[in-house]
């Protein structure tokens, strides 16, 4: 019996030796995508080709999609799901902008049908395995936007449009200063506050469903905390190349509105947030104490954004 056990314990030390180099390669967050501009641009091919690129970085990155996996190293691993997930967020919300607004001249025109296909294929629930599978759906979505694009550079079609206006802008980005405004506030739940309600606050005859306390407590849980962390790092990511295209579709609107330079700083808040992490886990330290707070941290850099972004919409929203 004896002769069995030496080598069963060196078998087991190889296999997790390999699982966690596997875990920490599969966990190297993908670095910043480059997008070539040609001398005329095609508006909308610089948006349409970000979203594409992006969801081939979620499919084709090492370990391929992480966020369904059952088996391991993939089934132990939370923070790249959690990436995966702030990454998809933001392709969803683009997405559904592409089908709504972006490629549609007003209410009532009629809406691009590889876009309608494409849109409800990125908000299968990302954590789905078989029947559908995630990355599956993920795929088809992609290759309908591809189709689009195709289109959309085709002088001879005049079903694909995509029109780069102040307003349709305005939409998308209503949508990301939500999505950012949340991150913050779960990223400064990292430590434990309690604020005041402002839910009803600006409107004198506002009401809602249910009673709520004046006071309200907020305290992210601990086991969520690197999760959160995560999620805001892929969303982030996930803007900075999609605002990176805007400037291109839109860069006559945003001359016109003097706000190309007020883009250019929300991309430049939200880089800080990509830096190498340099500690072996996320802290929690109290905001003065001797221990970092990496989710403080990064809550200072997507207020800061979120803030711009507010401004940069009303720079839009003026005539």
């Amino acid at each position: 019996m004896e002769a069995y056990k030496k080598p069963a314990a060196y078998i087991t030390l190889v296999v997790v030796v390999l699982m966690s180099m596997t875990s920490w390669y599969w966990s190297r967050e993908p670095g910043f995508m480059k997008l070539e501009v040609t001398e005329s641009p095609v508006v909308g091919a610089a948006t349409t080709e970000m979203i594409i690129k992006s969801v081939q970085t979620l499919l084709n990155k090492p370990g391929g999609y992480l966020s369904n996996d059952i088996a391991p190293p993939g089934v132990f691993l939370d923070n790249m799901p959690s990436w995966e997930f702030g990454v998809l967020q933001q392709i969803r919300d683009v997405a559904k902008a592409l089908r709504n607004d972006y490629s549609r001249s007003q209410t009532q025109s009629l809406a691009n049908l590889d876009l309608e296909k494409a849109e409800p294929k990125f908000n299968v629930d990302s954590e789905a395995w078989m029947f559908p599978s995630a990355e599956g759906e993920y795929a088809d979505g992609k290759e309908a936007l591809e189709r689009y694009l195709n289109k959309l550079k085709d002088v001879s079609q005049q079903n694909a449009q995509f029109y780069a206006r102040a307003d349709n802008l305005n939409e998308w980005l209503s949508l990301v200063e939500k999505r950012l405004g949340s991150l913050s506030q779960r990223l400064s739940a990292a430590r434990p506050q309690t604020r005041i309600n402002t839910d009803l606050a600006g409107d004198s005859n506002a009401e809602q469903s249910t009673q709520a306390n004046s006071e309200i407590t907020t305290d992210t849980s601990w086991f969520d905390i690197d999760d959160t962390f995560f999620e805001a790092r892929g969303t982030a990511w996930a803007l900075i190349h999609l605002l990176r295209a805007t400037e291109i579709d839109f860069r006559e609107v945003l001359n016109d509105k003097n706000a190309l330079v007020s883009l250019r700083q929300i991309v430049r808040e939200l880089e800080a947030t990509q830096q190498p992490i340099r500690s072996l886990m996320i802290l929690n330290g109290s905001g003065m104490g001797m221990f970092a707070n990496h989710s403080l941290v990064m809550s200072s850099y997507i207020t800061r954004a979120n803030a711009a972004i507010a401004d940069l919409r009303r720079l839009l929203a003026d005539g």
